[in-house]
């Protein structure tokens, strides 16, 4: 017999009513953020930066494919790591999906990781991705945008992300996910952790590109389409750990 609580149609139906006032609620204030979010004053991007793309070299400009915005994913895949993070990986895999229907609205979506274009076009045949993903290897993009750290930095304990300085200690005792989920990318947990995910985007008026916004940590969970799916489920998350894996690496059948 299950623990959790029942009851009849007429109750659930009340509590349903109940739940439906609430979540009326959060859409209304989900609507105001967006707009808060919108009305964040836009900062112009003067450095050039340059990006290796399966159409050559581009600049931040040639990113946005005649599209007037860029919404960019920063994907955490390294200089030498052997394959992306699991976890951007399970929010890549909702990418092709709606890619198209925004490169339709004005809006181009766009991967951006460090490692060289040879080894991310590698790990989009293996995951069977098509939306455009673009190599920053060798430019200041990752570093600006606060999704990569360098080494010393890292030693020092000095880095900064989600808008606040790191209060970790410059050399943790990696936790036994780390240390997996590092392995499962060819690296080692202090590598992994020089790369971290977040988002950013842009718009370009006149030539002139800027910067609109940016996220980070849990501000991507409105990204991650499986978690919106589990929050809808009886269970909800039921997580105690990592569980999630890429695509292709769990048991068939």
């Amino acid at each position: 017999m299950t623990g959790h609580a029942t009851g009849t149609r007429e109750e659930w139906l009340a509590a349903r009513l109940a739940l439906l006032e609430a979540e009326k609620e959060l859409t209304r204030q989900s609507d105001a953020l967006a707009r808060q979010r919108q009305a964040l004053p836009w900062v112009r991007v003067d450095k050039t930066y340059r990006f290796e793309t399966a159409r050559g070299t581009a600049t931040l400009a040639d990113l946005f494919e005649g599209r007037s915005q860029l919404l960019v994913y920063h994907f955490m895949f390294g200089l030498d790591w052997k394959a992306g993070c699991p976890s951007c990986s399970a929010i890549a895999d909702g990418f092709n999906g709606f890619a198209v229907h925004l490169a339709n609205h004005d809006v181009t979506l766009c991967a951006v990781s460090r490692a060289p274009l040879a080894r991310l076009q590698a790990y989009q045949k293996r995951m069977g991705w098509t939306f455009p993903w673009a190599s920053a290897h060798g430019s200041d993009f990752n570093f600006d945008f606060n999704v990569a750290v360098t080494e010393e930095q890292q030693r020092a304990g000095t880095t900064e992300y989600n808008f606040r300085r790191s209060t970790q200690d410059a050399d943790p005792t990696p936790t036994e996910p780390l240390v997996r989920i590092a392995a499962s990318c060819g690296t080692d947990p202090a590598s992994f952790t020089r790369d971290l995910p977040g988002m950013s985007t842009f718009v370009l008026e006149d030539g002139v590109v800027y910067h609109a916004y940016s996220t980070y940590a849990r501000g991507l969970d409105g990204l991650w389409g499986m978690y919106q799916w589990l929050d809808r489920a009886p269970k909800g998350r039921n997580e105690a750990g990592i569980w999630w894996r890429r695509h292709d690496e769990y048991a068939q059948g």
